[in-house]
């Protein structure tokens, strides 16, 4: 019957802020002190601590920006995602009680987690030769709406930037969301397995350049955890 609860979560917990997120559902109840990955990235943590506490800045609009993030190990299950997941909530939080404090009213959704893979998968289902028009269309929506809620959302994860075999066209699109986030001053934390420095590789210089301006690289440690907590 909270109704803070609710407007972050739902009647169902399913729904609300977080799920207008697209918070994965493993992560949606997930904190930056509660995250599993904290206790063996403890440089990270000390990053991120300092970073949510930016976190105010959302309501200076004429005051230093929030800096995006990069965070980034070659191996896979290090972390990456749930930190970034527990990046996000902080932000819906701070900006609910913040927006409350200041006798605002809070959006609907102040934040949004874009799993890059399945954003491309849904690409490819509509650009493929021969998709039946039933399983196209759908996909095109989705995707375009996807894409517009990316570029305007105050607070973006874009996890796992570094995809790999990516058309031009699908680059072109995530060239516009980047673009456009940094030429707004929007806050995006990126996950991926390549250095910061080696996105040229997999995306144009001009991508490379704008994931580069105003954002800090952060990199995990150790090998993969999966399976292990």
């Amino acid at each position: 019957m909270c109704p803070s609860f609710i407007a972050m979560h739902g009647y169902d917990g399913a729904g609300g802020r977080a799920g207008l997120a697209n918070v994965p559902h493993d992560y949606r109840r997930l904190t930056v002190k509660s995250s599993p990955a904290r206790a063996d990235q403890d440089r990270v943590y000390k990053i991120v601590d300092a970073y949510v506490g930016t976190f105010s800045r959302q309501f200076d609009p004429e005051g230093e920006r929030i800096k995006s993030l990069y965070l980034y190990s070659e191996s896979p299950g290090t972390g990456k995602t749930t930190t970034a997941a527990a990046i996000l909530n902080e932000y819906i939080t701070a900006h609910y009680i913040g927006s409350l404090q200041r006798g605002l009213t809070p959006i609907e959704r102040p934040a949004y987690f874009l799993d890059v893979t399945a954003w491309q998968r849904d690409f490819n289902a509509f650009n493929r030769p021969r998709v039946p028009e039933e399983t196209a269309a759908p996909a095109a929506a989705r995707y375009y709406r996807v894409m517009d809620i990316a570029m305007a959302v105050p607070f973006l994860v874009a996890d796992d930037i570094g995809v790999r075999d990516a058309s031009d066209a699908f680059r072109a699109d995530l060239h516009t969301v980047i673009n456009d986030r940094t030429v707004n001053g929007l806050p995006t934390v990126y996950t991926s397995n390549i250095p910061m420095a080696e996105m040229v590789r997999l995306f144009d210089a001009r991508i490379a350049d704008r994931i580069r301006d105003m954002c800090n690289e952060i990199p995990f440690v150790g090998e993969s955890k999966r399976g292990r907590r």
